[in-house]
């Protein structure tokens, strides 16, 4: 079984460093940087389990989210459902999250019955890429199908405030599953599936309404309290996502990242605590939209922190789980390269 495992990551490692061998390097991006990004994509391809799922810890928990965003991280390589390196890995991801909808449009499995809405929106979003690359049309039309009953899911559940909690239809609301679920339509409506446009609208002015005279944004609507910097970061990034540069909220968000980057030296480690992979998401997407100024003074010294994060087989680790950091970390590392639409500037 050892002799096994090795055998199939000698392969893996193999077909990473073909794939490297014909994709042209970013700026920025260097041969220390391709090999980290090839070691992490070996890994994700190596751990996904034979349901084409990937999980947390003990392979019991958010089995929707860890999938969502461990296919994203295949995705920004280039490999799609159905080419590329790691189309099979794709593709089996791409049929887990699609089996994981249920009647009512919810994309979660099992275990994360309670606590959904953060998994179906990274899910959405993950689909969303799918559909759009996919070429095979009987699984683009399952993908849409599945799609579309996610969206009225998201629709239904909105708050009367424009926002969303951790389960479908609990009449409350705060901020980082509001940015997931903005995220995650507007992918949908990018890729050409219908979306109300009032639901994004309304999510757009909660996310809003949560800022605060720092610049920064607080947790929801009705707590409010302190600007929280990973929150912030997510509603920076997804504001601009939507084009919505000039808005005054953006501008705001970004003065407030952009301070808190300075005061610890631009390590976003420190500046950002115990949501170190959920906030770089975040706020390299918000930097990389920003334009190749804030890239150029933020990327180096997160690519290079990044670089120093990896543990003795080269994957980072962090909150929530191995998949979870290291799929971010991927994700982070390769927006240079293009390869989602969600991402391009």
């Amino acid at each position: 079984m050892k002799h096994g495992a090795l055998l199939l990551t000698g392969l893996l490692l193999a077909v990473a460093a073909s794939a490297a061998d014909v994709r042209p390097r970013p700026d920025l991006i260097t041969p220390e940087t391709e090999a980290a990004i090839q070691k992490g994509l070996v890994y994700l391809a190596r751990t996904q389990r034979t349901d084409g799922s990937w999980t947390a810890g003990n392979g019991q928990g958010h089995a929707v989210t860890m999938t969502s965003m461990a296919t994203l991280a295949l995705m920004c390589s280039g490999s799609t459902p159905t080419t590329g390196p790691y189309a099979d890995n794709v593709g089996r991801g791409v049929e887990f999250l699609l089996r994981s909808c249920d009647a009512d449009g919810a994309i979660a499995s099992a275990n994360d019955r309670g606590h959904v809405m953060h998994g179906h929106g990274f899910a959405l979003l993950s689909l969303a890429h799918a559909y759009g690359m996919e070429a095979n049309p009987l699984r683009q039309k399952r993908i849409a199908q599945v799609l579309q009953k996610a969206i009225r899911l998201t629709a239904s559940s909105q708050s009367k405030d424009g926002g969303w909690y951790y389960s479908p239809n609990s009449a409350s609301d705060e901020g980082s599953v509001t940015v997931t679920q903005i995220q995650g339509l507007r992918a949908c409506r990018d890729a050409g599936l219908r979306v109300p446009p009032e639901t994004i609208r309304r999510a757009c002015e909660y996310i809003q309404k949560c800022a605060n005279a720092d610049g920064g944004i607080s947790y929801s609507l009705l707590s409010r309290g302190n600007s929280l910097p990973a929150i912030t970061a997510a509603a920076m990034a997804t504001m601009y996502n939507g084009g919505q540069f000039e808005h005054p909220v953006a501008h705001g968000a970004l003065k407030f990242t952009e301070n808190l980057l300075q005061r610890n030296q631009g390590d976003f480690t420190k500046a950002f605590g115990g949501h170190t992979f959920y906030s770089l998401l975040y706020v390299a997407q918000a930097m990389w939209f920003s334009g190749d100024s804030r890239w150029q003074s933020f990327f180096p010294g997160a690519r290079d922190k990044l670089l120093t994060l990896r543990n003795t087989e080269g994957i980072w680790t962090g909150e929530v789980d191995v998949i979870f950091s290291t799929s971010i970390a991927l994700i982070s590392l390769q927006l240079p390269y293009r390869q989602l639409p969600l991402l391009q500037r």
